[in-house]
């Protein structure tokens, strides 16, 4: 089976995680997709975010009404306990979590014949060869990436480890390409989105939570609704 890894802040997880989701389960015929919730993601370690709980809760409610879309608790932490629904903050942990050891951590659970493929927005992908491991990563998934306008397929492969990048002059003539396609190098296997290009951030969402704005149009009615019974964002 073609398993689709989803990892994210979900702080809080809106349409857009859910087309990306649906447009890569298409594209690659992937029998399940775990959306992952971040503990504490590394990159946002100093960044006060909601509570894993409201987090992940807030996963389930939008990913309940597709069978092969799963909440995951792959990255939950140790302290882990319903009764911390009253803490909109979260400091339970202060240990990031890292993509490398949640994938290792997932695969233990597949099948030697599953497939696994790790999906990505470009503009995290721009920084993967910065991550823990990232020659690691190549070798143990596929990548699902989110392409958007003003990205090359050049640019897609600069992006990549050093041990994987083709030279300059390989790549140069795919500087005016659009990241759209597969990109299969020694080593790598990249399967690019070019048409799930939504335009909502989770930042705007918070701070039209703030402004008293809706957020119908951002997130699914059940996202919605436990926003506002918990009192997020405000």
């Amino acid at each position: 089976m073609n398993i689709g890894l989803f990892g994210g802040t979900f702080d809080p997880i809106h349409k857009g995680h859910l087309a990306l989701a649906a447009a890569a389960q298409e594209r690659c015929e992937l029998g399940r997709v775990y959306f992952v919730p971040t503990n504490v993601p590394p990159h946002k370690a100093a960044q006060p975010v909601a509570s894993y709980v409201h987090r992940y809760a807030m996963t389930t409610l939008a990913t309940q009404a597709e069978k092969s879309f799963v909440a995951s608790l792959l990255e939950a932490p140790g302290e882990f306990i319903l009764h911390d629904k009253k803490s909109a903050k979260g400091s339970v942990a202060s240990v990031p979590n890292y993509s490398i050891d949640t994938i290792r951590k997932l695969k233990q659970s597949l099948k030697k014949i599953d497939r696994l493929l790790f999906l990505i927005g470009i503009d995290a992908f721009k920084d993967i060869a910065k991550w823990r491991e990232p020659e690691s990563l190549f070798s143990e998934c596929e990548f699902i990436i989110a392409s958007r306008p003003g990205f090359s397929l050049a640019d897609v492969a600069g992006a990549l480890p050093e041990k994987f990048r083709p030279r300059a002059e390989v790549t140069k003539p795919f500087a005016k390409q659009p990241a759209s396609g597969d990109l299969v190098l020694s080593g790598v296997a990249l399967h690019l989105l070019d048409n799930v290009n939504q335009k909502i951030s989770a930042t705007e969402i918070r701070n039209a939570v703030r402004a008293k704005r809706p957020i119908k149009r951002f997130v699914p009615e059940s996202v919605e609704e436990y926003i506002k019974k918990e009192g997020l964002y405000v």
